[in-house]
């Protein structure tokens, strides 16, 4: 039998410093989405156990969750439980493209890979990238070293090409946020000081950095003092941007013209776009700002009270009994032009204000490019915006700045999800309806539309900066369907489906919260799921979609879990999808976040068509108190983001809970890590 192991931490998997310092304590303050709109969960409830008894799917051990493993890293910093036994690697039968043996769950203080695999450290928080930029010396940190410094807890990757510079490659990263108790000793988190604070304002936001490749392996190493390394910070100069620039709603003392914006904050995933920029979600920005008394704030989950890092304290704006608008300016999709490094990044306000989780980016047939981004909440939405101009092609600076205004005007969208069950056969215990299917269909909904010469809202009651700013509020509205922390969404570059990451929601179905429906399958949902959309004709700028259930996380013994009507007994276990890619096959990558099934959150390699649609094998597992972002799936290397590793009730920086990456007696950092085949061959084949 597959042994899990005991689950170690907080909330979700989660300890409780990463809910303080990563999210503001996101699954414990009340639910912001109070409407009556439909649930996803009573959508899709009963779906999952039709389809695994029509597919006969037995409830079987899980043998392709062992395998032979590399490990890397430093030792264990705390007892570990015991390991599960491996088995033979799985034969090359797999699909193409995940043809390795796969990971067991486990809890060791490293990252484990499958054999034959090696490894390397890309980056780490704190190595300099900037000229002029010190060593990164743990017990003597300023914002002037952090600033031309790697930053801290990195999340979304993106490596792309350098025309000129063989064997090299831009990469592109964000960094969520701080943990203050890991990075400074001593550190009082009732009474932080200035320099601190500082240190973690440069700490956040974006960095840019060249790396090469090893010709005879898949390592990288980063190259400090490149021309084209960048750091973006809590305090550097952003435009915002689209209908709602210049509205009352955005100016503040320092800002009259309601156009100018310090910083970027909590930056979770983002996306790529094919101009040639990078887009990033900010996502939890509510925890950053304190003392707030209105109803449009406590929709989007800002306190009433001081915040966690008390950075209220040392500026303004962010106490909103202040500067009322500065929480306005946060929260929106941030655009990153990496080949200029003084270009300032902007702010599109076309796209919507929430926490977004991602900005993935599919192009019509006519070259507008859509864009689909989650909100990352209990019982929120999921959106696309439809740009109304094309893609020019072509390197001059006109074309550039042409395609940076891409995503100014055209309409943003919400969806609703409807299931084709009645309502009475949806329990949410996984029990099937009647009619033995797991899908439905779906529309988006038109929120506003912005052109050149105006906006236009479709929202009764709420003018066009209104639906700009309190987007939630809009799809509160018009009745958009109540999700499961939608975070990221990626349309396949093969087919054209749509993937939409539902981490989980344990408040689902509890007390007076929303019960499941035909597109969320289970009350008190802890491991989540994925839904597989299709635009009506494939078509990006479809109002219309069919959607089905795709795999439906957790322990493949629990009659609950889906994986695509793929056999049970041939996949491994999965908790709390998070961040998706796809590898060159068409396989779609799962980085998970919160694993509820007692061993390190990892990343996890799914096929999305043909006979072995379905198969889920893990690939790697991180370290201890860490979770998996980026991924980056290229043809020989895998890149992922080790974030806040060691992040466990009690953990200190005199109390370290990991040794990881560089072993006992270091301070524990994020970083950025490359997997190959040491072979030379390419992934999985």
């Amino acid at each position: 039998m597959r042994k899990l192991l005991p689950i170690v931490g907080h909330s979700g998997g989660r300890s409780a410093l990463t809910c303080r310092f990563r999210c503001g304590d996101a699954c414990f303050h009340e639910v912001p989405n109070t409407s009556d709109n439909e649930y996803v969960g009573d959508v899709i409830a009963g779906a999952i156990g039709r389809r695994s008894m029509m597919r006969g799917a037995a409830v079987v051990t899980v043998a392709a969750a062992a395998g032979a493993a590399t490990v890397s890293g430093a030792q264990p910093a705390r007892a570990a439980a015991p390991q599960p036994s491996y088995t033979k690697p799985t034969p090359p039968k797999s699909a193409r493209g995940l043809r390795y043996s796969s990971v067991a769950p486990n809890t060791l203080d490293a990252v484990v890979t499958p054999d034959g695999y090696g490894q390397n450290v890309v980056i780490r928080w704190g190595e300099p990238i900037l000229r002029g930029a010190p060593a990164f010396d743990p017990e003597n940190q300023t914002a002037a070293a952090q600033a031309g410094q790697f930053g801290y807890n990195n999340d979304f990757l993106a490596l792309l090409p350098l025309p000129g510079e063989p064997n090299r490659q831009l990469l592109v990263a964000n960094h969520e946020y701080t943990d203050e108790i890991l990075m400074f000793r001593g550190y009082d988190a009732a009474n932080p000081t200035r320099q601190q604070v500082e240190v973690a304002w440069a700490a956040h936001g974006l960095s840019a950095v060249v790396v090469e490749g090893e010709r005879k392996s898949g390592r990288l190493v980063a190259v400090s003092r490149h021309p084209l390394n960048r750091r973006v910070t809590a305090t550097s100069e952003f435009r915002l941007t689209g209908p709602a620039a210049g509205s009352d709603l955005l100016k503040t003392s320092v800002d009259p013209t309601g156009t100018r914006v310090l910083g970027t904050l909590n930056n979770c995933s983002g996306g790529t776009t094919p101009w040639g920029t990078t887009l990033h979600g900010e996502e939890n920005f509510n925890q950053y700002f304190a003392n707030s008394s209105r109803t449009t704030d406590k929709r989007y989950g800002i306190g009433t009270g001081a915040t966690e890092r008390k950075w209220e304290r040392f500026d303004k704006r962010f106490d909103v009994a202040q500067e009322p608008n500065e929480v306005h300016r946060f929260g929106y999709v941030v655009e990153f032009d990496p080949y200029d490094p003084d270009s300032v990044p902007r702010k599109h306000t076309a796209l919507g204000r929430f926490k977004h989780e991602a900005a993935t980016v599919r192009l019509t047939d006519d070259g507008r490019p859509v864009v689909y981004s989650g909100d990352d909440e209990r019982f929120d939405y999921f959106y696309k915006f439809v740009s109304s101009k094309r893609v020019k092609h072509g390197s001059s600076r006109a074309v550039r700045e042409h395609n940076l205004s891409l995503l100014d005007e055209g309409t943003l969208y919400v969806a609703r999800l409807s299931g084709d069950s009645p309502a009475g056969e949806i329990d949410g215990s996984g029990k099937l309806p009647g009619d033995g299917e797991f899908d439905g269909s779906g529309e988006w909904i038109p929120l506003a539309t912005a052109t050149a010469k105006g906006a236009v809202s479709h929202v009764d009651g709420m003018s066009t900066e209104e639906v700009f700013v309190f987007t939630r509020l809009a799809g509160d509205k018009v009745g958009a369907t109540k999700m499961d922390r939608p975070e990221d969404i990626q349309p396949s570059p093969h087919t054209g489906k749509v993937y939409v990451v539902l981490t989980n929601n344990t408040n689902r179905g509890v007390g007076t919260n929303a019960k499941a429906d035909e597109a969320n399958p289970r009350n008190a949902n802890k491991h989540g799921h994925v839904l597989e959309l299709t635009e009506r004709r494939n078509r990006a700028e479809s109002t219309s979609f069919g959607w089905s259930l795709f795999l439906v996380a957790g322990d493949p013994d629990d009659p609950a879990t889906y994986f695509a009507g793929f056999p049970k007994d041939d996949v491994s276990p999965i908790s709390c999808p998070d961040n998706v890619a796809f590898d060159p096959y068409g396989n779609l990558w799962i980085s998970t976040d919160g694993n509820q099934l007692g061993s390190h959150d990892g990343l996890f390699g799914v096929a999305t068509k043909g006979e072995r649609r379905g198969e889920l094998k893990q690939f790697l597992t991180v370290p201890t108190g860490a979770e998996t972002c980026g991924p980056v799936i290229q043809e020989r290397r895998v890149l992922v983001a080790v974030q806040h590793p060691g992040e466990i009730d009690g953990a200190s920086v005199e109390k370290p809970a990991s040794t990881w990456p560089d072993g006992p007696g270091k301070i524990t950092r994020p970083a950025v890590v490359a997997v190959w085949k040491k072979d030379g061959s390419d992934i999985g084949v």
